[in-house]
């Protein structure tokens, strides 16, 4: 049963739809890796035409390593004929600087939204890598430049680990996530003993989610094991996209289907049914032995276009054509993602929001 809604508080903080006005958009500009063995210059490409395309609407913050990488970033943006206006440059070192699970997941206070704050989650590699101490540090670098409030969120005396890709919301009080990426007891746990119950508080203190629905496991081959913004997405008011994998050979054909069942019975935060609404699947995509987490739930909406990522997959077409019809009056633009899928990541991962106070 979804939670009744609650009354209008003016002191409560709320996490915007990503569909709502953004102030910003936070990138990442991927660097070298030894685990990326010369696929950054590829990704540094496809980057620089998602912030051409996200500029065209709003200002780009981007996060550089060093003076060296900031000078090349500004001369590919240049080529391209990125708006340099709506370009800024934050030079701070990260460990991989995926920014939808870096930060900042910044939140809004009150029905007039007069004030924004930075909700500072801690960031352990999505419990895998022993190096992440400079990107758990981009939250309170981008509140401290910005001069936005610090909401350090914390339960149980414990400072709480959460990335961006893990939750989804609709701004309206309802967030999806899964129990393979947060409830896990044993497989790259973030916070060991916390329980439903716990997240649903922190959802509700953090970003005013009065209703969570829990969707079971992730799709194949996600290194997050299990981010939800992999395969459940939120597209507007009532409406969330749902992949869907018709070959029952496939191993994400089962937990998608379960998913599916999940919230055919679930309500949202109002006590209404979800619209769904299936989104293909791009044929698996294996690397190296290793299959990668390939799926179009990864785009991301910015305020001129939704960048949706695509696989040269004949799906892509399908995909492109489902999203144009949800996001009536903004503009789908296709972003070959192949690059950044073997980052490993997508626009969405790349990206993070900034909602207009």
């Amino acid at each position: 049963m979804a939670t009744p809604a609650l009354d209008s508080d003016l002191d409560a903080w709320r996490l915007p739809a990503e569909w709502e006005p953004h102030q910003a958009t936070w990138i990442g500009w991927p660097h070298d890796l030894p685990a990326r063995a010369g696929r950054s210059a590829p990704m540094r490409q496809v980057c620089a035409e998602v912030v051409k395309t996200v500029a065209d609407g709003e200002q780009v913050r981007i996060l550089v390593s060093s003076k060296e990488q900031e000078a090349k970033a500004r001369r590919l943006l240049r080529t391209l004929g990125a708006d340099s206006e709506r370009v800024a440059f934050h030079r701070w070192p990260t460990d991989r600087g995926w920014t939808r699970h870096i930060g900042p997941i910044c939140v809004l206070r009150g029905q007039t939204h007069a004030e924004t704050a930075v909700a500072r989650f801690r960031f352990n590699a999505w419990a895998r890598h022993p190096d992440y101490r400079k990107d758990d540090q981009i939250a309170e670098r981008a509140a401290r430049a910005l001069a936005l409030k610090l909401r350090r969120v914390v339960h149980g005396g414990r400072p709480v680990v959460l990335e961006g890709g893990a939750v989804e919301v609709d701004g309206r009080g309802t967030l999806l996530a899964t129990e393979e990426c947060l409830l896990d007891p044993f497989v790259q746990v973030r916070n060991p003993g916390f329980r439903r119950e716990d997240y649903q508080q922190v959802f509700l203190d953090a970003f005013g989610a009065r209703h969570t629905i829990w969707l079971g496991k992730g799709i194949a081959g996600d290194e997050a094991h299990g981010h939800v913004d992999k395969l459940c997405r939120f597209v507007r008011p009532g409406t969330i996209v749902l992949c869907s994998e018709p070959n029952g050979d496939d191993v994400n054909h089962r937990p998608l289907a379960e998913n599916r069942e999940r919230l055919q019975e679930a309500r949202l935060a109002d006590g209404s049914k979800p619209e769904i609404v299936a989104l293909p699947m791009p044929a698996p995509i294996v690397v190296d032995g290793q299959r990668l987490a390939a799926s179009y739930a990864g785009f991301y909406v910015a305020d001129a276009a939704v960048l949706v990522p695509t696989f040269d997959d004949p799906n892509d077409r399908l995909a492109l054509g489902t999203l144009g019809e949800l996001f009536n009056g903004r503009p789908v633009v296709p972003v070959r993602a192949l690059d950044l899928l073997r980052g490993p990541g997508s626009p969405h991962g790349l990206t993070q929001q900034q909602p207009k106070a």
